[in-house]
């Protein structure tokens, strides 16, 4: 993306930077922000038009709460990982401070 060095530019280009950053797959999740909040890969607009008909709403619930589950999985893993790093760098160095997590 290019903005000009006025910034004026920037309205026009925030549909783009919002898409970007949708479409990203981040490690912490493994999955694209959009997919998890809509359960579906965002269209770019040049793929053609399914035919036959569309899946059941129930279908598409249970695929949200697939992906919904498995990113709450990988958080509660890395969760569990941060934890453990921290305590193994408090014990090697004498600090006794207990770490608190919510849950």
């Amino acid at each position: 993306m290019f903005i000009n060095h006025r910034q004026e530019q920037w309205s026009e280009w925030l549909g783009t930077a919002e898409f970007a950053y949708n479409n990203k797959m981040y490690l912490s999740t493994r999955t694209l922000p959009f997919k998890a909040n809509y359960g579906q890969d965002p269209r770019m607009g040049f793929e053609g038009k399914k035919k036959g008909k569309y899946e059941r709403a129930e279908k598409f619930v249970e695929k949200m709460k697939k992906i919904q589950e498995e990113a709450k999985a990988v958080l509660s893993k890395v969760q569990e990982e941060i934890k453990k790093y921290v305590m193994t760098l408090r014990s090697n160095s004498g600090c006794n401070t207990q770490v608190k997590t919510q849950g």
